[in-house]
């Protein structure tokens, strides 16, 4: 669609909502108090999405009254959204919990309890549920949102101390295909280069994101590279169209779930055309097949992809795709001087997750679209530390710290060396994962866990089904949050955590960036830091199972201040010892050095001096990646070394298009997608309770297409039913050319139950990334009645 400037300048004044994003405000503008006038301003890092930008937060007299961007930041330059210029006013909301709650039964009131006899509680659960089922009858369940330390220190009480890879957190729900993709296709997980690219690149891939809601300050970063040089090309794939369409040269919209046969056509294009690059493949490639990864060749790939014409492609996606239109974004895509792609959860959710996220990084890898500046397979991320915390620190129920396979003999034995605890103490098996965690808490096979920092009674696929095992008394539950939520309703004990800046600790963002945030305001009343909690949590345990081995796992951290010698010691214990000369090195990241960087260092970073710089721009670079100078094995610019592929190659998988787990049929003849609003951000239980924000988007709706609108007799605002196999919602339809026809889609952040959109969702999953299917399902919709008074879950 080829646009004047005047032309894209009318398009993007549509986006005003989603590049509104922190102009440099004074603080009277939210309070009346002039910013001059501040006793201090305390540097930090967003607690939302996972760009991981900037901030310092405004306090006089102990209380804060405002937040800004730092100006000095690579990260966001200064920019900040709307969610990220109001998540401080969490901090002193009315709605905090302050005490401990506890109620023995659930069909109880809660009663507030000291710390000394909560903490009791929740060992001698967790202590007897061992004694009587087993070290797998208990789980920990975590969240991206948590600090690093938290993380950590959690799991190693979990696997060290209680003997168990049940230790699972929320990015299983987002992020879990992205490491499987990377793995398999790259042999490391997480991004090869970072955000510096944005500024370089001629060509973005944007497929399954969309970008402009749900990372406005990267959007913006982009938006305005497309302003400033009108020759780069934007391309955004997705079933809808969003706000990040609008600025789009081409947008391609299809049926959901056939976006892989779009992938291997354009790939078919760059083969037919000879657009790949034949040196980068020669040096640096091999082909696999088949779930065990058999060796393949180029021409396997070729004979492959020959069903993938573009001209089947596009009947198979539908929409308003041509053959033409994959033949021009492949050619855009492979001749550009640097193309990024991003994509997110569109990507992700789904049951062939890792096929897709292997199919895009197949494209970077055939053009050699990658190492170089303006060139990425960027994944983006939901949370502001599921990369940092989880994926790198050991929170799911297959990993330990430092990208250490638990299945592997070898790194058990490190991680308990490190830990300084008898080697085979660690199981040999993974844990289990999300959903068989909660199935198992469905069939009363885990009797304790421990939710922290979020919200699965709301956040899981078929929720309803799994909210049964959480109610059952069968199942002791600890919730750690800041609110009560919908999870909390299911709780014996809920334990007040202090929030972002009342404690000290570690985000590491999309980019492989760890930053800093410092403890700069008292938390509420008796709220505590996860890190004490869970400390004083193990030594309680101890005693209860007679175990000196759980003493061990604390023991290092024994008699540290809470604010800042308790998790600054962790962190070191964590990167010292277990990331020294892995592939996320962080010796170098230490908190003095994080503290004199305006951003933190991207990893590898191994040490203090490297870290200064910046770390690690371009993994696998050498002169630019010490890992890659200590590694080489050739003369080559380029030396891979992630730990999954002993060949030390880049992989190009032959995957087939495959059908979503569940298609639209008679009975239920709409797709389903959901997704993020600007305003809001995940369960809404924090940004539900920002007025400015709250009053922007007060509940959810759901958008459907205006031909299914004008056959099925709705109207804007009118209340329709979704219904599933599984479930039932009602919501206000908004007619809107967004979703293509024949699918509706809806935003999932409302807490009310009639709202509620993952009581419809399916719970399948991916088999290798065990990550479910959220984006796609079959659902049919009809009018129920006409616009009525609404109002918000959270007031």
């Amino acid at each position: 669609m080829a646009q004047t400037r005047r032309d894209f300048m009318k398009k993007t004044a549509a986006l005003s909502a989603a590049s509104y994003v922190g102009m440099q405000l004074p603080a009277d503008w939210q309070t009346g108090a002039l910013a001059e006038e501040a006793e201090a301003w305390h540097r930090g890092t967003c607690r939302l999405c996972g760009v991981g930008c900037r901030v310092e937060l405004g306090v006089k007299n102990g209380v804060p009254f405002g937040l800004r961007g730092v100006a000095e930041s690579r990260t966001n330059f200064g920019y900040l959204c709307m969610k990220g210029m109001h998540f401080w006013k969490c901090i002193g909301h009315k709605d905090r919990l302050k005490k401990p709650l506890y109620r023995a039964k659930k069909s109880e009131a809660f009663k507030e309890i000291s710390w000394d006899k909560a903490l009791d509680i929740a060992a001698e659960r967790f202590a007897s549920a061992v004694k009587q089922h087993g070290s797998n009858a208990v789980a920990y369940y975590g969240s991206g949102q948590c600090l690093t330390e938290e993380t950590y220190l959690f799991q190693k009480i979990m696997r060290g101390g209680l003997k168990t890879n049940n230790v699972e957190g929320n990015p299983r729900l987002c992020m879990a295909s992205a490491v499987g993709g990377y793995m398999t296709s790259f042999g490391a997980d997480e991004p090869i280069g970072g955000y510096a690219d944005l500024e370089k690149a001629h060509c973005f891939f944007i497929i399954g994101s969309n970008t402009a809601e749900a990372h406005p300050v990267l959007f913006r970063r982009i938006m305005r590279r497309k302003l400033d040089n009108p020759e780069v090309k934007i391309i955004n794939a997705d079933p809808r169209v969003s706000q990040t369409s609008r600025i789009a040269d081409k947008h391609l919209q299809f049926k959901p779930g056939t976006d892989l046969s779009l992938l291997n056509a354009m790939a078919k294009v760059i083969i037919d055309e000879k657009l790949y690059d034949q040196q980068f493949l020669t040096n640096y490639a091999v082909f696999k097949q088949g779930k065990e990864g058999k060796d393949a060749s180029f021409d396997e790939l070729t004979q492959f992809l020959a069903p993938y014409t573009p001209e089947a492609a596009a009947k198979t996606c539908g929409g308003s795709i041509t053959a033409d239109d994959i033949r021009q974004v492949a050619r855009w895509f492979a001749t550009s001087k640097g193309t990024v792609s991003l994509w997110c959860m569109g990507i992700n959710q789904r049951k062939q997750g890792v096929w897709a996220n292997n199919l895009i990084h197949n494209l970077h890898i055939l053009t050699g679209q990658l190492l170089k500046e303006g060139a990425d397979s960027l994944s983006l991320t939901g949370q502001p530390n599921a990369c940092g915390g989880v994926r790198e620190a050991g929170g799911l129920c297959h990993i330990l710290p430092g990208h250490r396979p638990v299945e592997k003999e070898k790194m058990r034995n490190q991680v308990e060396e490190a830990w300084g605890i008898p080697l085979g103490r660690i199981p040999a098996d993974p844990g289990l994962h999300t959903m068989d965690l909660f199935t198992a808490v469905n069939n009363g096979k885990v009797k304790a866990l421990w939710v922290n920092c979020t919200s699965p009674a709301q956040s899981l696929p078929n929720c309803d089904l799994y909210n049964k095992g959480l109610a059952d008394d069968d199942c002791f539950i600890v919730c750690t949050d800041i609110f009560k939520t919908r999870t909390t309703e299911f709780a014996n004990l809920i334990l007040p955590t202090a929030f972002h800046f009342e404690k000290t600790g570690v985000y590491g963002c999309t980019e492989r960036r760890s930053q800093l945030t410092r403890k700069a305001v008292k938390a509420p009343g008796e709220a505590k830091p996860e890190v004490w909690i869970a400390r004083e949590w193990a030594k309680r345990l101890a005693v209860k199972l007679d175990d000196p081995v759980i003493a061990q796992c604390v023991k290092p951290f024994e008699g540290l201040e809470e604010d800042f010698a308790l998790p600054k010691a962790i962190w070191e214990e964590y990167t010292q010892e277990l990331t020294k000369n892995r592939d996320n090195d962080l010796r170098g990241a230490t908190y003095a050095v994080m503290s004199r960087m305006a951003d933190g260092p991207q990893w590898p970073a191994p040490t203090e001096e490297f870290a200064l710089t910046g770390g690690t721009v371009k993994k696998f670079v050498k002169g630019m990646d010490p890992m890659a100078d200590s590694e080489s094995k050739n003369e080559l610019p380029y030396q891979f070394y992630g730990p999954a592929h002993e060949d030390r190659k880049l992989w190009i998988w032959l995957r087939p298009q495959a059908d979503p787990s569940e298609i639209p049929d008679a009975e239920y003849p709409f797709y389903l997608s959901t997704g993020r609003i600007i305003d809001h951000w995940h369960t809404m239980s924090m940004t539900g309770r920002i007025p400015e924000l709250l009053r922007a988007n007060p509940y959810a709706y759901v958008e459907v297409n205006p031909k299914d609108a004008d056959k099925l007799g709705i109207k804007p605002g009118d209340m329709v039913e979704i219904k599933s196999r599984r479930g039932v919602n009602v919501l206000p339809a908004k007619v809107y050319e967004g979703p293509i026809e024949g699918m509706v889609f809806a935003y999932w952040h409302d807490q009310e139950q009639t709202r509620m959109i993952n009581k419809v969702t399916k719970d399948d999953y991916d088999p290798a990334s065990k990550e479910p299917e959220f984006k796609i399902c079959a659902v049919t919709i009809k009018r129920i009645s006409g616009p009525q008074p609404l109002k918000p879950f959270i007031v």
